[in-house]
C-alpha cells in the first residue's frame, strides 16, 4: 500500500495531509498514524490546539458543555474557567462568526477583572456542527 499525499491543508496550527489510507497529522508524535476519518484529524489538532497554552483552554458544545479542556482548566475548575451561566452565550456568539474565525468576548465583572476569552469558530464534524474553541487571555 503507498502513502501517496493528496490534498495538505492546515487546521488550527497544523497541518494535515490526505494519504490513499486516510488522514494524517503531521504534528502528531506517532508519524505512522493515520486517521480513518477526517474529522478525527481535526478532533486531534482541537485538543492539541487546547493544550499548548499554560492558560485554560477548552472546548465548547452547542448544549453549552465542555467536551474538552486543558490541564491549566483542570487546576482551576471548569466553573472557574468558564462559568456555565455564560456558556450559551459564548457559543451564541461563536456562531456569529466566520468557520475559522476568531474574535474576543468579555465578561464584565463588578468584583474583579473582566474575563477575556479568544473564541474560534470550528467545524470539526459536520454531524455535530460547529464548536467554540475557547482560550482565556
Amino acid at each position: 500500500m503507498s502513502d501517496t499525499i493528496g490534498t495538505m491543508f492546515g487546521f488550527l496550527g497544523g497541518t494535515i495531509v490526505s494519504v490513499e489510507t486516510g488522514y494524517r497529522v503531521l504534528q502528531h508524535p506517532n508519524p505512522h498514524r493515520v486517521y480513518q476519518r477526517l474529522c478525527e484529524a481535526k478532533w486531534f489538532l482541537a485538543l492539541r490546539w487546547c493544550e499548548q497554552f499554560s492558560s485554560p483552554a477548552g472546548i465548547l458544545n452547542h448544549e453549552g458543555e465542555l467536551c474538552f479542556y486543558n490541564e491549566a482548566s483542570l487546576k482551576v475548575g471548569s466553573e472557574t474557567f468558564l462559568p456555565a451561566k455564560h456558556r450559551k452565550a459564548i457559543f451564541a456568539h461563536c456562531l456569529s462568526l466566520e468557520i475559522g474565525k476568531a474574535s474576543t468576548y468579555v465578561i464584565p465583572s463588578h468584583h474583579r477583572a473582566a474575563c477575556i476569552f479568544e473564541v474560534f469558530s470550528i467545524d470539526i464534524d459536520p454531524r455535530f456542527g460547529r464548536v467554540a474553541v475557547v482560550r482565556r487571555l
